[in-house]
């Protein structure tokens, strides 16, 4: 009996302490805040949930994400699109559907001679998972083209695109309720991970992530970056061309909680980020509670973390992405009905 006693002292112990080193900092225990890069900026309202943004790279138009996420009024749920330069009168819903729309994060695929294409998460009000894809007029409108689902897009959050019906997604847990969902968090279990599909079926590229987020690629079309919102870190793979699995080749500390992952004009990494975990769970439930936001820039091949915006005091809450424009930089958030643009040199 006593050597059981021992042996489940030990194991309380064990727990006590991988949840503190995943709590502790998740919570912004270490982090030294001070609000910067705001000068200048503007506010665009435009829907509740304004969770993604990615720009296109030649037409320069910004698509947005947006879907309530607090169980309200999702008529303006939908993709949303302007020019950085003239948001306000440019402003308009491009997307054309589905019915049952709840977008989360988007990748952009531009092809030659042939339609680009927008491919967005969907997490219908009925239930399950789709991706949703999307071709993009010339006049940067969106045609709802196809629904995919398959087995292994069991929780997804973040998707890119690298073929015509081709992406990888990310799915940031395996349980999404009750008391396992509780355990998976606080104990920072790697239960998460990175499904692939090649145009026919789906697959798991890579798994043993800390709640997996955002998912970008480098200009090499090889390399591949992965957040980890709990453990504040983004993790490198090289991909296989051939059949889409991922090899992890480094991960990088990012001191913050990323989110989504854009990819600036020289390969640096642009990722919205959550400082303080808790502050962004007290805001979920309540709207008038601030959660700070952050968005860092990250050079891949150095490591060198840099905060370009940081707002404390409800400028906007809990941001999710920043997307580099020419001059511009977007900050979009899981709650807030708008995204900051903000000048950059």
């Amino acid at each position: 009996m006593r050597t059981l006693l021992i042996a489940l002292v030990i194991i309380v112990i064990a727990l006590a302490a991988r949840a503190a080193w995943i709590v502790l900092p998740a919570a912004g225990t270490f982090a030294d805040l001070e609000q910067t890069g705001l000068d200048g900026c503007e506010a665009l309202t435009i829907a509740p949930g304004t969770e993604d943004v990615t720009i296109h790279p030649f037409t320069g138009l910004a698509y947005v994400s947006a879907a309530e996420r607090r169980g309200g009024d999702g008529g303006a749920n939908g993709i949303w699109a302007f020019a950085p330069a003239d948001p306000q009168t440019t402003l308009r819903k491009v997307s054309d559907g589905p019915e049952d729309f709840r977008p989360h994060g988007i990748s952009l695929l531009t092809r030659d001679n042939a339609p680009d294409r927008l491919f967005v998460i969907n997490h219908p009000r009925a239930g399950g998972h789709r991706v949703e894809i999307f071709e993009i007029g010339t006049d940067g409108a969106l045609s709802h083209i196809e629904s995919i689902t398959y087995p292994d897009l069991s929780s997804p959050n973040d998707l890119l695109a690298v073929g015509p019906r081709s992406f990888y997604a990310t799915n940031d847990r395996r349980y999404q309720t009750g008391v396992l969902s509780t355990l998976e968090a606080f104990l920072g279990l790697p239960l998460g991970g990175v499904s692939f599909f090649d145009g026919q079926t789906g697959s798991i590229a890579a798994d043993g992530l800390v709640y997996a987020n955002g998912i970008a690629m480098a200009p090499d079309g090889r390399t591949i970056y992965v957040a980890e919102l709990l453990t504040r870190r983004v993790n490198v793979y090289r991909r296989d061309g051939a059949d889409g699995r991922l090899e992890h080749i480094d991960r990088i500390a990012v001191h913050t909680g990323p989110d989504n992952i854009e990819i600036g004009p020289q390969g640096d990494l642009w990722i919205g980020a959550h400082p303080d975990v808790f502050a962004f769970l007290d805001h979920a439930e309540d709207p008038d509670s601030i959660a700070p936001s952050e968005v860092i820039r990250v050079d891949p091949e150095t490591g060198a973390v840099s905060r370009e915006l940081v707002a404390l005091n409800g400028e906007l809450n809990a941001s999710s992405v920043g997307a580099i424009s020419g001059t511009h930089l977007i900050v979009g958030a899981v709650f807030d009905d708008r995204v900051l643009i903000c000048p950059r040199s």
